[in-house]
């Protein structure tokens, strides 16, 4: 009889039941790499569930691209384990469920865009018709249609990215692994890669994103675990994270004019840790999203106008240096 608190999934493939007692697409398990005497990951343990987006969050040099590497199955670890829906990461059926964006795009720049793409479709089987639908939808959806016979020689590094994302799209794979996809790439081209990925996620499928960038580590991840040194030090939702780990969230309003006596006020509502002089208000709030609207409304009670009101709450990046001493980009 199967615990209660074990989730068991049954993967069908080719008549051949194969066991997941975690449910997680993807299971990291004390994993250990050692280069020599180099030591790249010390004991990391990461779970990526089904429909879900995890970030990697961490430094160059914290272990993000070579934690990917052996998830994908091009390095074997030291020591530990790794499971794709239950199976190892070398295994054709695991294989067949990834797929993998790499930092560096595998891309012919003598090709163009479109042939490339049609190269990647025939070594996934996917031919005639079905291949032509398949890459017209994906260039589309990438916002490289325009250029898709231009000779990728001639493409940015941004459109080299967003290509090759569009290949690593082409079979439609259960589990994204997607290494720095928009490193490089400017803020609007960016966010379209974000929209993209979400749209993933919502068609049910699992991704795990390893990133530099907070911001972007904030903007998709359902849960981050945040690496250094070979270790993830941290795990949470992004919320979870800055709650814990982050300053409080500074509250900054400035009047029209100067309120006699709305320090102590305000002090009786969210504490000591308000500042008030002449007509700007700093405090501090670990729940802004409370504090903000009792705040205010004790502000127009005592006859005040407020002229800004800005919030500044912590990021990943406040988390990080926390945890470290250091920032994400040094």
């Amino acid at each position: 009889m199967v615990g209660k608190d074990i989730k068991v999934s049954m993967i069908i493939f080719s008549g051949l039941f194969i066991m997941n007692e975690t449910g997680h697409a993807i299971d990291v398990i004390n994993v250990w790499k050692k280069y020599g005497d180099v030591v790249a990951l010390r004991g990391v343990s990461i779970t990526v569930n089904e429909g879900e987006i995890v970030s990697l969050l961490g430094p160059n040099g914290a272990g993000k691209t070579t934690l990917i590497s052996i998830i994908v199955g091009i390095l074997r670890p030291t020591k530990g384990r790794v499971l794709i829906y239950g199976l190892d990461p070398k295994n054709p059926k695991a294989r067949s469920m990834i797929g993998f964006c790499p930092q560096e795009p595998a891309l012919n720049d003598n090709l163009t865009g479109r042939e490339n793409m049609m190269f990647y479709a025939r070594l996934y089987g996917i031919d005639g018709i079905e291949a032509k639908k398949r890459i017209n939808e994906l260039l589309e959806v990438v916002g490289l249609s325009d250029d898709a016979d231009r000779l990728v020689r001639r493409y940015s590094g941004g459109m080299k990215r967003r290509l090759s994302l569009a290949i690593t799209l082409l079979p439609n794979p259960k589990i994204l692994v997607l290494d720095e996809p928009t490193l490089g790439m400017d803020p609007n081209i960016r966010r379209s890669i974000w929209d993209i990925v979400k749209e993933v996620r919502k068609e049910g499928k699992s991704v795990l994103l390893a990133t530099h960038y907070m911001e972007e580590a904030d903007e998709l991840s359902d849960r981050v675990y945040i690496m250094h040194e070979g270790r993830v030090i941290a795990e949470g939702t992004p919320e979870q994270l800055k709650k814990i780990y982050g300053p409080p969230s500074v509250i900054e309003i400035e009047l029209y004019r100067t309120i006699d006596e709305i320090e102590e006020e305000l002090r009786n509502i969210i504490g000591n840790s308000v500042i008030v002089e002449e007509k700007l208000i700093r405090a501090h709030s670990r729940a802004p999203d409370i504090d903000v609207p009792r705040v205010v409304s004790c502000i127009y009670k005592a006859g005040g106008g407020i002229k800004s009101l800005k919030v500044t709450k912590p990021t990943l990046e406040d988390v990080f240096l926390k945890l470290t001493g250091r920032r994400l980009e040094e």
